[in-house]
């Protein structure tokens, strides 16, 4: 896709971040000298990380590392030290780039692994011929990247996903949309949340230009405006949380981005008030209900609004895209077709992850054998969401079938924010619960400890999105017969607080 976009328009800006920018051909050009310098060091076929903010560095990072024929993680410099520490216990990356600023802190992280500075690696002289010999050793089933999420156990997931399911993916995502060169793509969500691959590769597809909001922006939302005027962009592939942000300290009233033509969002339900203020501004946008689990790649269902149409009773999650089916199972993981019955959401086809990377157990519970085709070898997913099909014929978002919850477009383990909470001096028992009505996490806890003193510290181990906003200590927590936390019973004994 890089190379097809400088082919056709060389100069043409791939990548905007603040005052700095890169041409797509330039971008072609710095990702051969990361991946022939790679490849000098015998760093190959391998998953290699990327410690180091997002922008053109870490872009051109990626694709250095696709180019020596590995896939790329990226390590959120925002997250604790702990977590980081976590993931690459479980990718256990023998390389790990950096930037030339990062390099100390990165080594005191990463002590075990080669470390690079981007820097460093674009000294190199691209060896095209070296690198034509690592495509043409490739298959498009080769892991492209892995994104870590929660892990019930403490542990995160590493999502591994192959070349295939983005390409298969990202091809139909922007023809649908009808997303093209002439368009200017806003990029909100962090490089290890899958969000921002809809960004990144969408642009790379078709030759549009990307540009990287600065994170800072996304707390004052008068500048985020102005930035987003500022660039003329077309299209926000963004979080539900993140354009809720805006029309919450009511940014639209302040000045209207009129450039956007298409808003698309994901990662939880969207609040009516939120999305009318939008359409109330921008009235003639496309607006897009996105729906998907990072295991299969982005997104594997989508709902185009309609302007007339009353979504009072809830905004579909829509229709399957192209090359993906998506179903639901009951209990016996039986077809479910009947309208307003509830299923777990099931996807079959390319779209689908590797699996989860060095968890061959954890891949075997949620990737299985389609339990529908008895006939050959068919993987599809348990996405542990729960739908309906309505009158509509489209499907309906109904909640989750575990204890795992949505928030602020990320996927979450209450358990591993309970272990981590368990974990801390000062406390017994503890339970932590979403509150879906005020979209907020809370945790009640049973000990000694000072609630303030426990969120500093719980913000030392979790990333931010896990730390609940709201801590309290209780005298009790409700058992069920078995010894076993009443999660139902403790939080109707909270209920109001």
């Amino acid at each position: 896709m890089l190379e097809a976009s400088a082919s056709r328009c060389p100069q043409k800006t791939a990548v905007r971040e603040g005052a700095l920018s890169v041409s797509y051909e330039a971008l072609q050009i710095n990702s051969q000298c990361v991946g022939t310098a790679l490849r000098q060091k015998g760093i190959q076929r391998c998953p290699v990380g990327v410690y180091m903010e997002k922008g053109i560095q870490a872009l051109t990072a990626f694709f250095g590392i696709v180019y020596a024929g590995g896939c790329y993680c990226m390590l959120n410099p925002e997250l604790p030290d702990n977590r980081l520490r976590s993931v690459q216990e479980v990718l256990q990356a023998p390389c790990m780039i950096t930037t030339a600023a990062m390099r100390d802190k990165a080594q005191a992280l990463f002590p075990d692994v080669m470390l690079c500075t981007v820097e460093e690696l674009l000294t190199a002289e691209p060896d095209t011929e070296g690198l034509a010999v690592i495509r043409r050793q490739a298959v498009d089933t080769d892991p492209l990247y892995i994104n870590f999420t929660s892990g019930s156990t403490g542990v995160p997931k590493g999502i591994a996903v192959a070349h295939r399911s983005v390409i298969d993916f990202v091809g139909c995502f922007a023809e649908i949309f009808g997303i093209g060169a002439q368009d200017i793509i806003a990029n909100q969500a962090p490089f290890d949340f899958d969000v921002s691959v809809k960004d990144i590769y969408t642009a790379m597809s078709v030759g549009a230009t990307l540009v990287i909001v600065p994170r800072q922006l996304f707390s004052t939302p008068a500048p985020l405006i102005d930035y987003l005027c500022e660039h003329q962009v077309t299209t926000l592939i963004w979080a539900v949380s993140a354009l809720c942000l805006v029309t919450t300290f009511h940014g639209l009233a302040y000045r209207v981005p009129d450039t956007i033509r298409r808003i698309l969002f994901s990662g939880e339900v969207m609040p009516q008030k939120h999305l009318r203020e939008w359409q109330k501004y921008l009235p003639d946008v496309m607006y897009v209900n996105l729906y998907g689990p990072t295991e299969i790649t982005c997104n594997c269902t989508y709902h185009i609004l309609q302007k007339d149409r009353d979504y009072s009773a809830g905004i579909p999650i829509g229709q399957a895209f192209p090359n993906e089916d998506v179903f639901l199972l009951d209990e016996q993981h039986r077809l479910v077709t009947e309208t307003g019955k509830t299923g777990m959401i099931t996807v079959r086809g390319t779209a689908l992850a590797l699996g989860y990377y060095n968890m061959a157990d954890k891949t075997a519970n949620s990737f299985i054998q389609n339990p529908l085709n008895p006939h050959y070898p068919e993987t599809v997913y348990l996405t542990g969401d729960l739908g309906q099909w309505g009158e509509d014929g489209e499907l309906y978002y109904c909640g989750r079938a575990d204890n795992q919850i949505k928030y602020q477009g990320h996927r979450i383990e209450l358990e591993e924010i309970e272990r981590a909470m368990n974990a801390m001096e000062g406390v017994e028992r503890c339970i932590c619960v979403f509150d879906e009505k005020r979209q907020r996490l809370k945790g009640f806890y049973v000990g000694t400890i000072d609630k303030n003193e426990l969120h500093r510290r719980m913000s030392e181990t979790l990333p931010p999105f896990m730390v609940p906003g709201y801590l309290r200590p209780i005298e009790t927590i409700v058992l069920n017969k078995n010894g076993k936390i009443d999660r139902k019973a403790t939080l109707a004994l909270m209920e109001g607080t």
